[in-house]
């Protein structure tokens, strides 16, 4: 497998009050698309505000990040909600930013569930009828970011395209799926490797696993994800900005990725 280009994304607006979390100002300047907190785990309406009008002036895809309503836990705690719970809480936070999307002249491209919340709806069949219900109700046009799995299945289900998403600043196991944060390898820190694992991933579908194995991925990488609250985010995507470029591996719009991701399967 072979991808001549590949979306760069980043966690913004996860900053909350007087709480400031990552510098989006620099991360702007690192990707094509943006995953923006819609004000439950993180982010409250002054810091949408500011972050979408600063991604449209740029000519960043906004996309919505949904999660529980956890700013204590930011996100990463299972929250026991029932199915509708989830589905009108998903609904809810893609309004929030699809109303400053509009004020300022963007439009959302995509939809990525932030945290616990994505991760369960990966195995999870109530989390992903819950998600892709909110987002088929609310804009099909709409694409799902999200892993191999459940959440996958159901949001084709519902006619809803999908983008296969790598986590840059993560250890993945030899299921080809990340391992928990506090698992030995499970966050990394080394700038040159990040840069490293995503061009392996991206050209030639491997990752090397905790264990030092590589193995298959299992699904495409269709966007390359960087933690916004990781503690060398900046010094992270920098490399890994460099090392696509090395590769000859173009960092463009999601939705531009996925049309050449079909024409080269001979669907367009």
């Amino acid at each position: 497998m072979v991808n001549h280009s590949v979306a760069v994304v980043a966690d913004l607006g996860e900053s909350y009050g007087n709480y400031v979390i990552g510098d989006d100002e620099a991360l702007l300047g690192l990707v094509t698309a943006s995953n923006i907190a819609c004000g439950f785990h993180a982010g409250d309406p002054r810091v949408i505000d500011a972050t979408v009008k600063e991604c449209v002036a740029r000519g960043i895809e906004l996309g919505a990040h949904p999660g529980y309503p956890d700013l204590v836990g930011f996100g990463r705690r299972l929250i026991e909600a029932s199915e509708e719970e989830i589905r009108t809480d998903v609904l809810y936070q893609i309004g929030a930013l699809d109303a400053f999307a509009r004020v300022h002249g963007g439009t959302i491209s995509h939809v990525a569930p932030h945290g616990r919340m994505g991760s369960i709806a990966q195995t999870d069949l109530k989390h992903a009828r819950a998600i892709t219900d909110a987002v088929a109700a609310y804009n099909k046009d709409y694409i799902v970011v999200c892993q191999q799995g459940v959440l996958a299945e159901e949001s084709r289900k519902r006619g809803l395209e999908v983008a296969y998403v790598f986590l840059a600043d993560r250890g993945y196991g030899a299921d080809g799926w990340p391992v928990a944060r506090s698992h030995p390898g499970g966050l990394i820190h080394d700038p040159e490797l990040i840069g490293q694992r995503v061009v392996q991933v991206v050209t030639e579908g491997t990752v090397v696993t905790v264990d030092g194995e590589t193995v298959p991925l299992g699904h495409d990488a269709d966007v390359v994800l960087l933690h916004g609250d990781h503690p060398q985010v900046l010094e992270n995507g920098t490399r890994l900005r460099a090392a696509l470029a090395t590769a000859g591996v173009r960092a463009t719009g999601l939705r531009e990725v996925l049309q050449e991701k079909a024409a080269r399967a001979g669907r367009v």
